[in-house]
């Protein structure tokens, strides 16, 4: 297993769960995985002692600490814990603190859902201590994929194995897509160095398939074509050159030459934009531009979902106009995802306050901008306004809405 260490743990007893998830060594000898310490992915209610991302599952462990050492802990997701007999007071007055810890474990599930990532199984462990030695669980909070315990290698890879149970483990692709999403900082491992701790490779799995499952197609006996004797091609041949000289002389003679023009006004020596009008406003196109590589132009949520996601082309264009006498610049993007369902997972990301977007030419967010999106089809359209030279404010969302309007080819 690898760890990645993003940030502290929010528990006492998530040293001890760090300690054990180290213990599992690196590669598949005992587990295999990554694992984020410290971790709190967007829209997360709490800061996360760890995620275990495995290649058939992923687990949210969140570190619970008790007031004492524990022999007997009864734990029920829905009812009070007790210690020892005595029952467990939370500072908050919640009856247990699995609530909380279920939540978080439901909100990452929701994000890798919302994410299109690698469709795993999300489970909960509520790692419990300073020390207990006997977790009592009702058997209907175990089928719900729900595990307190306190932390030990035993006890985290007994959990691990009753937990990550997917029929289809994670390739080391879409392991790297899944981290992605999860962490807020630091750059995710490459699908290379994934291999060894367990994740599959796409390549070699898809050589490996057994091919006894396809069927074999009747073969169907072919049929004979008669071809035209050899005696007609030369005459036809003949009669395409006759046609042929005579569409040269004809051309010979019908084109002026180099001392008599056909026209004698001048062409312009460079084309003129040609300006785009919408609802009475004047767009000027400036510069236009293509990139297959979305992912690399987008930041925030956007860029995590399209890390995850295909994405086909992106165009951008910007235009120059005047509002109130005062020049503006307008960015349009579009992004074209292939199909429909794709572009509507990715515009309820967009919409969202504060879920990026897409840089402008020249590699920066435009600040402060007026933003307008929508969506058609497969593709999702981006518009950004602002002052030219400086940023916008809410002058311009009339503008950003009309350029959601405007061409990004010429």
């Amino acid at each position: 297993m690898r760890l990645i260490r993003l940030g502290a743990e929010p528990s006492a007893i998530g040293a001890d769960v760090r300690a054990a998830l180290t213990a599992c060594g690196a590669g598949t000898q005992a587990l295999g995985g990554v694992a984020l310490i410290g971790v709190q992915p967007p829209d997360c209610p709490v800061p996360l002692d760890a995620i275990v991302v495995l290649p058939k599952g992923v687990l949210v462990i969140v570190g619970v600490d008790l007031p004492d050492p524990a022999l007997k802990l009864e734990a029920p997701l829905g009812g009070q814990w007790t210690i020892d007999g005595w029952p467990l007071v939370a500072q908050d007055g919640a009856p247990n603190p699995a609530t909380e810890a279920v939540a978080a474990a439901t909100a990452v599930a929701q994000r890798i859902q919302a994410m299109r990532a690698e469709p795993l199984p999300v489970s909960t462990v509520v790692a419990v201590g300073p020390f207990v030695d006997q977790v009592v669980q009702p058997t209907v909070d175990l089928n719900r994929g729900v595990r307190v315990l306190h932390p030990k290698p035993s006890t985290l890879l007994s959990a691990a194995r009753e937990l990550a149970t997917s029929t289809v483990p994670c390739t080391a692709e879409h392991a790297v897509k899944l981290l992605a999403i999860l962490q807020t900082t630091g750059t995710p491992p490459d699908a290379r160095s994934l291999l060894s701790e367990g994740f599959s490779d796409a390549v070699s799995d898809l050589a490996s398939a057994s091919t006894m499952l396809i069927p074999k197609a009747a073969m169907r006996p072919l049929i004979s074509r008669k071809r035209l004797p050899g005696k007609l091609t030369w005459p036809y041949l003949a009669v395409a050159a006759v046609v042929a000289l005579i569409l040269v002389g004809w051309l010979i003679v019908a084109l002026p030459g180099d001392d008599k023009p056909a026209d004698a006004t001048p062409a312009p020596t460079s084309t003129q934009p040609t300006t785009v009008v919408v609802d009475g406003t004047t767009f000027v196109p400036k510069e236009m531009k293509k990139d297959q590589d979305c992912q690399a132009q987008a930041f925030g949520d956007v860029k995590a979902w399209l890390n995850a996601n295909d994405c086909g082309v992106l165009l951008r264009a910007t235009y120059e106009t005047t509002v109130q006498g005062k020049p503006a610049t307008v960015l349009v993007a579009d992004m074209d995802l292939y199909d429909a369902p794709s572009a509507k997972s990715l515009h309820a990301v967009v919409v969202l306050p504060g879920s990026g977007g897409v840089h402008g030419l020249d590699g920066k967010p435009l600040e402060n901008a007026a933003f307008a999106n929508g969506t058609k089809g497969s593709h999702v359209t981006l518009a950004f306004a602002v002052w030219s030279g400086g940023a916008g404010d809410s002058t311009l969302d009339p503008i950003a809405k009309q350029a959601l309007r405007l061409p990004t080819t010429r």
